[in-house]
């Protein structure tokens, strides 16, 4: 196990690295590579003069206030009345409460219903968890199944199904490389605590088989053609494991990997960056993209004004990680792994 002062490094990265990839990425959201090229050529850093992080950034530090206040204790009913308390009892910013899955959430909660009911909406399998999800990994240091575990909880009030299992992916990849697990055990991780044959885990393995590739392979292994919503679990978070594995937890490489990717880019540069971040810790975030990041604007979500991402990580780590050891099943998988690239 690494000793604290590792610990706060690669969470310090983790979550940086998530504000980073989602300031990196929101000018590229929804985007075709071709489109992408046509604006700026290839993404190599910041193209807004004023980057910031967007819903992604800020329902990740919602998440994580809730759970540096309840830890390993989180209930539906400890989120259900967060949400409540935070966004749907209050007024909301420009983006009106952030995406799709968010949207249904929110008119849910406002109608009177409670969770698991509340994810009950047409959106449920959108990467609304999975953007959030990296603080439960930084909590979990060296517990993938806790980290996936208190994912869950914190899903069941705006997921389901595939929307859960994509958030769970990334709880978990990122719980594992803050122990310092290389790429393939951190993506073994992610592949143990979700269903093998669900789409999230046939779109990982997919996407991780060719990373090799390049990110034309990545893309064409797993983004749904012709659809036109880019917020799909499966795609956006096979999407980030892909650009992880291409560049080998190499924090600069995966988050432009993803970002040039297009789609909901904001989205994936932010899951690839927690999970290269968490990997390499906060020293591999170039200078620049890190001194840009500043507090939350409150821009999606007022009552995240003037939280800096940093000051979650150290919340989180007021309580210490227990020591973990690779699974049998961590083994296999990442076996399999191995034997796809």
């Amino acid at each position: 196990m690494p000793s604290i002062a590792a610990l706060r490094e690669r969470a310090r990265g983790a979550l940086l690295g998530l504000a980073v990839g989602d300031a990196l990425g929101a000018p590229a959201e929804n985007l075709k590579p071709s489109e992408i090229r046509a604006r700026w050529g290839r993404i190599t850093g910041y193209v807004t003069d004023d980057p910031a992080g967007t819903d992604d950034t800020e329902y990740a530090i919602l998440s994580g206030l809730l759970l540096a206040r309840h830890g390993s204790a989180l209930t539906p009913a400890h989120v259900e009345a967060a949400w409540h308390a935070w966004i749907a009892d209050r007024d909301e910013g420009p983006f009106r409460g952030a995406g799709f899955s968010e949207r249904g959430t929110l008119e849910n909660l406002r109608r009177g219903l409670t969770a698991p009911v509340t994810a009950q909406h047409r959106h449920a399998w959108s990467d609304g968890l999975a953007m959030r999800a990296a603080v439960f990994g930084v909590y979990a240091a060296g517990r993938p199944a806790e980290a996936a575990r208190l994912a869950a909880i914190d899903g069941s009030v705006s997921h389901e199904g595939e929307g859960i299992y994509g958030g769970q992916a990334v709880a978990a990849g990122v719980a594992a490389a803050m122990t310092g697990a290389p790429p393939i055990t951190t993506i073994a991780s992610a592949l143990a605590v979700v269903p093998a044959d669900s789409w999230t885990a046939r779109s990982l393995r997919r996407a991780v088989s060719v990373a090799h590739e390049g990110e034309r392979a990545i893309r064409s292994a797993v983004v749904i053609a012709g659809y036109p919503w880019t917020d799909l679990a499966p795609e956006a978070v096979a999407l980030a494991f892909g650009a992880f594995a291409a560049s080998g937890g190499d924090f600069r490489d995966s988050v432009l990997t993803a970002v040039n990717m297009g789609r909901d880019a904001d989205t994936t540069a932010a899951v690839a960056g927690a999970l290269s971040g968490a990997t390499q810790g906060i020293t591999a975030i170039p200078t620049p993209w890190a001194h840009a990041i500043g507090p939350a604007k409150g821009s999606c979500l007022p009552e995240m004004a003037g939280h800096h991402i940093l000051d979650i990580a150290e919340l989180l780590l007021q309580t210490e990680p227990m020591k973990w050891r690779p699974t049998r099943t961590d083994f296999a998988l990442a076996a399999e792994a191995g034997e796809d690239r």
